[in-house]
């Protein structure tokens, strides 16, 4: 057992958290909570909400994205006050507020904070995909593609007014979020008069765009700006863009009947030879069958621990987005293998 404190400093902190908490562990953390004392319930009052320390042993963590908080529930079995051990209560952990956590840590765990630290250090990107009445604003995140506004209106070549309305709704939105980067997007010619609207209100917000040409708008012209060689090196270096290449890396091979299996039978059988190059799993499938979902007919520790003592490494992905969502539909879990064993 080992503790270790985390302190999440975005809402991408909070929700890889969650993959890290497992049911059982022990958490320390500040709280409030309404304490009931002896002439509280004489006089039949709900008592006073206090400010303290609690340590629950966990049974649910869940991340609640909207109100930008990670609801961490279980019994108390430490507070300063004796009435309350036993009895249940949940932490809300939100940015900058500490937690402990003391468990066995698994490696793909340690794996997941050292991620998150790194990515600290990435670019945050805005992507606006945009045509003939009609635009997205979209934030790529750790855990996937943030909505953020769908503009439409007129931006075809008629009155001026009509004309920059939209223009002026996505200068608006951006000028309301954080980002390092803008990428807008899309087909024709809409995005470079968009920019040159911003580009005369907004001198320092143009100089953050670059424009790129896809043929879509929304996902899925996100998804033609993660294989844009255009920018590659740069969405490569958010998770989303190192997901999107492994994925593609799967149906490349898959179509050529490569070294690649799907599936938990096949994923075995290749450990099992000591093929596996690189293990690939859902976050929540792996969450779920660490805690006793039993859909898996091995331990999900116990494969990755067999497959990175044979040196391979391992791989999570998220629900939240479409190489994610793409995987589940191949039961969850796949791996790229060293060689092919069909």
């Amino acid at each position: 057992m080992e503790k270790i404190t985390l302190v999440p400093e975005s809402v991408d902190d909070l929700w890889h958290l969650q993959f890290i908490i497992d049911p059982g562990d022990i958490i320390m953390g500040e709280t409030d909570r309404r304490i009931r004392r002896k002439e509280d319930i004489s006089r039949d009052t709900s008592g006073q909400r206090e400010h303290m320390k609690v340590t629950i042993k966990n049974e649910m963590a869940e991340f609640h994205r909207f109100s930008n908080r990670i609801r961490v529930s279980g019994e108390i079995i430490w507070c300063p006050y004796e009435d309350e051990i036993g009895t249940n209560h949940t932490l809300n952990v939100e940015v900058f507020s500490a937690i402990t956590i003391e468990k066995k840590w698994k490696s793909d765990q340690i794996k997941r904070i050292e991620e998150a630290i790194e990515a600290r250090e990435a670019p945050d990107i805005v992507v606006v995909t945009i045509e003939e009445g009609s635009a997205f604003v979209q934030s790529i995140n750790q855990y996937g593609i943030e909505n953020r506004a769908h503009l439409t209106g007129s931006t075809g070549k008629g009155k001026g007014s009509d004309r920059t309305e939209m223009f002026g709704e996505i200068l608006s939105v951006l000028s309301n979020i954080e980002m390092d980067i803008v990428l807008l997007a899309g087909p024709g010619f809409t995005k470079e008069n968009a920019l040159e609207y911003i580009r005369s209100r907004d001198g320092v917000l143009a100089q953050k765009i670059t424009l790129v040409e896809v043929s879509s708008v929304g996902e899925r012209g996100i998804q033609e700006i993660l294989s844009s060689k255009t920018v590659g090196d740069l969405v490569t270096s958010t998770r989303i863009g190192k997901e999107s290449k492994i994925i593609e890396e799967v149906k490349k091979r898959m179509k050529m009947e490569g070294a690649v299996v799907y599936g938990i039978d096949d994923v075995m059988e290749a450990a099992g030879y000591g093929a596996v190059e690189n293990l690939l799993v859902v976050d929540d499938e792996l969450r779920e069958e660490r805690a006793g979902r039993g859909l898996w007919n091995t331990d999900a520790d116990k494969l990755i621990s067999i497959i990175e003592n044979k040196g391979g490494k391992v791989t999570i992905l998220s629900k939240e987005y479409g190489p994610g969502e793409e995987l589940i539909g191949l039961g969850g879990i796949a791996a790229l293998l060293r060689f092919n064993i069909k």
